[in-house]
């Protein structure tokens, strides 16, 4: 839910489509995943199994309106606003030639769906939030606040020396300021002494710039104290993703359910347990298996279209989310790979640690592709 950001107003639909894509629109607003709308629902006493959702949500036709009700309450509006739904959903039922909003195939209300059951689910469960934070009122309490974005990359830093600090390239001797031009070519020993006395410094300021570029670029490369290692190259099958330059891998917070991907110790690392497979066309999906959620992907929420999207993990198959991705080498050598997301919109963006990237449990999230990639490079370890 974007602060200030007023929800979708239903009263401009007409047609049950219409209606439908503002329902869409309601749920992105409120920043929930299907399994936080279950939980909520289920905390005021209505019944919104998580499917339910997922498919009332792909179809083009007026869900019941209990459905409707426990669906608009839980993605967080008001009295009013619930109102407002009911109405105009009861005017497109009413309308000549569409005859009964159901869906014909649509099955009673089921019952609450089980979230702690480690049984994977068949049905849909994407769109993460863009704050991680609990998926159930769990006793943990919610997850920790997201950080802010950072800013797009900085330009990579430069080694070359400002042209007032480079020397000569030529063996001539150099003309300092107020020096006659028709001058001597061989000047005298005073001369001399005074271009030295002038050269030494210049040099030394030159060498200091130098080592302070080094020191940076060493730095934002991730190299802080680690030995370069050459990257893994994407492979179908198990795989560790380390963070380039780093001790950390990717893994969650076990005992939550925001499903948000973090960088953790590598030691510590292995919920859940990844794997790389092809889908295609230089593709890959990245699949993962939570000892207590089972089979998902990693994935985006909303198809990337909101800005610092977090990157996490939840059940296959939403349309909704983008769960294909290119590994993109960067460098020459190869440094490592970008997780790119196919399809991103605006395009543009990678897998990035926001926050400190040098503490654990700094969040993923989408953000601008860096020329540098700081916090974007990853190597994929074969995992036994």
């Amino acid at each position: 839910m974007t602060p200030g950001e007023h929800a979708p107003d239903p009263r401009g639909a007409r047609s049950p489509a219409e209606f439908l894509a503002r329902l869409q629109a309601l749920k992105d607003w409120s920043g929930l995943t299907y399994r936080e709308l279950s939980a909520r629902a289920e905390a005021r006493g209505d019944v919104l199994p998580r499917s339910t959702v997922a498919n009332m949500l792909s179809r083009a036709t007026l869900p019941r309106e209990e459905l409707l009700t426990a669906f608009v309450r839980a993605c967080g509006t008001g009295p009013a606003a619930l109102e407002e739904w009911r109405t105009v959903r009861r005017e497109l039922e009413g309308r000549r030639g569409y005859g009964d909003a159901s869906d014909p195939g649509e099955a009673a209300p089921e019952a609450p769906d089980p979230d702690p059951d480690p049984v994977p689910d068949p049905d849909p469960d994407p769109d993460p939030v863009p704050a991680p934070e609990e998926r159930h009122p769990d006793p943990e309490g919610p997850g920790p606040a997201r950080e802010q974005l950072p800013a797009p990359g900085e330009p990579p830093a430069s080694g070359e020396l400002p042209a007032s600090e480079q020397l000569p390239a030529s063996g001539e001797p150099p003309v300092w300021p107020g020096a006659p031009a028709d001058g001597p070519r061989n000047p005298g020993p005073g001369a001399r002494f005074r271009i030295r006395r002038l050269l030494v410094p210049a040099v030394a300021v030159a060498a200091l710039v130098f080592a302070g570029v080094s020191v940076v670029a060493f730095l934002r490369d991730g190299h802080t104290g680690h030995p370069p290692r050459t990257p893994t190259a994407p492979a179908a099958g198990d795989v560790r993703i380390r963070v380039v330059g780093t001790d950390f891998c990717l893994g969650e917070r076990r005992g939550t359910r925001s499903g948000q991907v973090y960088q953790v110790p590598c030691a510590a690392a292995g919920v859940p347990l990844y794997a790389l497979a092809e889908a295609g066309d230089g593709r890959w999906r990245i699949a993962s298996d939570h000892p207590d959620y089972g089979a998902g992907c990693s994935g985006l929420p909303s198809g990337g279209r909101v800005p610092g999207a977090p990157y996490e993990d939840s059940e296959c198959g939403d349309p909704t989310r983008i769960e294909e991705f290119s590994l993109e080498p960067h460098g020459t050598p190869v440094r490592g790979y970008r997780i790119v997301p196919a399809g991103s919109a605006p395009p543009g963006g990678c897998v990035t640690v926001v926050g400190d990237r040098a503490a654990a449990w700094s969040r993923l999230a989408q953000a601008p592709c860096a020329p540098d990639a700081a916090g974007q490079l990853f190597d994929f370890d074969r995992r036994d």
